[in-house]
C-alpha cells in the first residue's frame, strides 16, 4: 500500500449515522469533529450512512446535527448523492452516483473518520470493509472493536488479563424465551440490584435497573427489544464511576498514554446515568475534570486503563469507564473504542484537562491513522 500524497491536503472522509440505535448521537459526535477539523490543513468530506445502510454525501453544516430536544434528534440526510470507496490498483477513490449522472470521482481518501456509535460501526464491521479496501482509518481495529463491542466478551477478555469486572451473566433471547424460571434463578445468585443491559449497545440505550424479579422481566425485555443478547450485571452500589482516557502513543513501540481522570455524578433523582443524563443538557449532571482523587488512586486509574487498551489490542483511543467502590476497589466497567465527542463528551473534556485541547486532540488522532497501514500489524 502505498502513502498520502503530501503534494496535496490529505483527505478525510467522516463518516457518521449507521443503522443502529445510537444514530443520532453518532450525527452529534460528527458534528463537533467536524467542528474541530482544520480545513486549511484537511480536505473533508462529509460522509453519512442512513439509517436503512445506504451512504450518502451530507453538507458540511455543524449547526444540523446538534441534539435540539430529546424530541428532536438529528439525523443523515437520505436524499444526498450516493457514495462509495472504489479501490484503484494503488489507491481507494471516493466515487459519487447521481442519479441520471456519469459517476464523479472526489478522489482519493487518506483516512477514513468512523464516527458511528454500536452495531454496524463500532463493532468491527465498518473496520473490516476498510481494511478489505485498503484505506487507512482512526480507531480501533476489527477485533478490538468487536470485543469492546461485545461487552461479555469483553469481560472475559479483561478477566484473562487479570483486570477486575464486575460479576455478570449473559442472557439470549433464545434462553430467556426458553426457560425465563432459569435465567430468574441464576440473575437471583448474583444478588439484587442488578442492571440489565444489551450486550452490544452503548449510550445507555436499553439499560434498566432490576430491585425485584418482577423489574428483572421488564428490564430484560427491554434489554431485548435492542439486542438478542443482553448482560445481566451486579450494581456497583455506593460507586463512584470514573474515567480515563486512553490514546496511542506516537511511536509504535510506546506505551499508551493516558489521560487525567474524570468523575460523572449523578444529582438530582436519576438513579444512573442515561440517556437523558448523558446529552441533554438540561439535565442534571455533575462531570468533575479531572475528578477530586488521592493521586495513588489517580495512578492505579491510569495504569489500569493502560492495561485494558492493550488487554483488547487496541488503537487510536479509547475511554476506560471504572467504578470505584466503597471499600477503595477499582473494577473496569467496559471500555468504549469510539467515545462521543459531543461537548458534553468526557473523553476530549478529559484531554483538554491534561493538557491536549480539542483540535490538537483530533490531529492527533488523524495523524495516528495516517502513520500506520491496513492489515495485519
Amino acid at each position: 500500500m502505498t502513502g498520502p500524497d503530501h503534494t496535496r491536503k490529505p483527505r478525510v472522509a467522516v463518516v457518521f449515522g449507521g443503522r443502529s440505535s445510537e444514530h443520532a448521537i453518532s450525527c452529534v459526535t460528527a458534528g463537533s469533529v467536524l467542528a474541530a477539523l482544520d480545513r486549511d490543513r484537511y480536505d473533508v468530506v462529509p460522509v453519512g450512512i442512513a439509517q436503512d445502510g445506504r451512504w450518502v454525501l451530507q453538507p458540511d453544516d455543524v449547526e444540523r446535527l446538534r441534539i435540539v430536544s430529546s424530541d428532536q434528534l438529528p439525523s443523515v440526510l437520505d436524499d444526498g448523492a450516493p457514495v462509495a470507496l472504489e479501490r484503484a490498483s494503488d489507491h481507494t477513490d471516493l466515487v459519487v452516483s447521481a442519479p441520471s449522472a456519469p459517476p464523479e470521482t472526489l478522489g482519493e481518501v487518506d483516512v477514513v473518520f468512523p464516527l458511528l456509535h454500536g452495531p454496524w460501526g463500532e463493532d468491527g464491521t465498518l473496520q473490516g470493509m476498510l481494511e478489505m479496501a485498503g484505506v487507512r482509518y482512526v480507531g480501533a481495529g476489527v477485533l478490538a472493536s468487536a470485543v469492546c463491542m461485545d461487552k461479555a466478551y469483553m469481560k472475559v477478555v479483561l478477566t484473562a488479563a487479570g483486570l477486575p469486572v464486575q460479576p455478570s451473566i449473559t442472557v439470549t433471547e433464545r434462553e430467556w424465551h426458553r426457560d425465563a424460571s432459569a435465567v430468574r434463578d441464576r440473575a437471583a445468585a448474583l444478588g439484587y440490584p442488578l442492571f440489565v443491559k444489551p450486550a452490544r449497545g452503548g449510550s445507555s440505550i436499553g439499560i434498566g435497573k432490576a430491585r425485584t424479579p418482577e423489574e428483572l422481566d421488564e428490564a430484560v425485555e427491554e434489554a431485548l427489544r435492542h439486542d438478542p443478547k443482553v448482560l445481566v450485571e451486579v450494581s456497583a452500589e455506593g460507586a463512584r464511576e470514573i474515567e480515563c482516557g486512553v490514546l496511542q502513543h506516537v511511536d509504535p513501540d510506546g506505551a499508551p498514554e493516558t489521560s487525567l481522570p474524570a468523575e460523572i455524578r449523578i444529582t438530582g433523582d436519576r438513579d444512573f446515568y442515561d440517556f437523558e443524563a448523558k446529552y441533554l443538557p438540561e439535565e442534571a449532571t455533575e462531570l468533575d475534570v479531572p475528578a477530586d482523587l488521592p493521586a495513588d488512586v489517580v495512578a492505579e486509574v491510569r495504569r489500569l486503563a493502560a492495561l485494558a487498551f492493550d488487554a483488547v489490542g487496541c488503537e487510536g483511543l479509547a475511554r476506560v469507564d471504572f467504578f470505584l467502590t466503597p471499600d477503595g476497589g477499582l473494577v473496569v466497567n467496559e471500555l468504549n473504542t469510539m467515545p462521543g465527542f459531543t461537548p458534553l463528551s468526557m473523553f476530549p473534556r478529559m484531554w483538554d484537562a491534561t493538557g491536549l485541547d480539542y483540535p490538537a486532540l483530533v490531529d492527533r488522532l488523524v495523524d495516528l491513522a495516517m502513520a500506520r497501514s491496513t492489515g495485519l500489524r
